[in-house]
């Protein structure tokens, strides 16, 4: 239980939207931390303690130091959809392509710099550096990109793989300590559930930082 001694921990989340997203704030809330989950739509999500909605714009380095200023870490799931961004050519549905999320990191290091704000978790389709043999060299070369970014920057960043989403998983299912769920949703939810409580340990423990991590599935 929290008292008046305790730092609060604020977590910008990029990427609520998306079934990790909701593993993520779930998990976030369960040990207490207050989550700022920036978004187009400040209605997209219910009202819950510690959960609050901002605006923002993951493209626009100075909207994302706006967005940041003030919080603890930031997590950023690049391959989410409905992430933050003003476009007037692009639907907000869509997932951000290679080239996009190249531009997304960058503004992204520049804001948090500018906010001095050091701890980034970056989650995305980095297993293609893992893979030579890779057949998606666009993707793998914005992997590249964005890890080379990172490494000449002053940010405490973690590369994560992103685990597989799945449709259809919101916070109030992470949120439930037990329930029934729809057939098929089980794995996935504690798939993503373990994702998310690791990337929350690697938090509070300051692992892993300047590495790019994979969550293993185990039985």
């Amino acid at each position: 239980m929290k008292n008046a001694e305790t730092p609060v921990v604020k977590v910008v989340l990029y990427g609520a939207m998306s079934s990790l997203g909701s593993a993520l704030m779930a998990e976030m809330l369960r040990r207490q931390h207050e989550v700022i989950a920036i978004l187009d739509d400040l209605t997209a999500l219910a009202p819950r303690p510690g959960l609050r909605a901002k605006t923002g714009d993951l493209f626009d380095a100075e909207r994302v130091k706006q967005s940041v200023a003030g919080s603890s870490t930031v997590i950023c799931l690049l391959d989410a959809p409905g992430l933050p961004f003003n476009s007037e050519y692009v639907e907000k549905t869509i997932v951000p392509g290679p080239v996009e999320q190249v531009l997304a990191v960058d503004a992204l290091i520049d804001g948090m710099q500018a906010a001095n704000i050091s701890r980034l978790f970056l989650v995305g389709d980095f297993d293609v550096l893992d893979d030579p043999e890779t057949e998606d060299s666009l993707q793998r070369h914005a992997a590249e990109e964005i890890r080379e970014a990172l490494q000449s920057s002053a940010l405490h960043w973690t590369m994560v793989n992103a685990p597989r989403g799945v449709a259809g998983l919101t916070i109030e299912h992470f949120s439930q300590v037990a329930g029934n769920l729809e057939p098929g949703l089980a794995e996935p939810l504690e798939r993503l559930a373990r994702t998310a409580t690791g990337i929350a340990d690697e938090m509070h423990l300051n692992l892993h930082i300047g590495e790019h991590v994979n969550f293993i599935a185990t039985s």
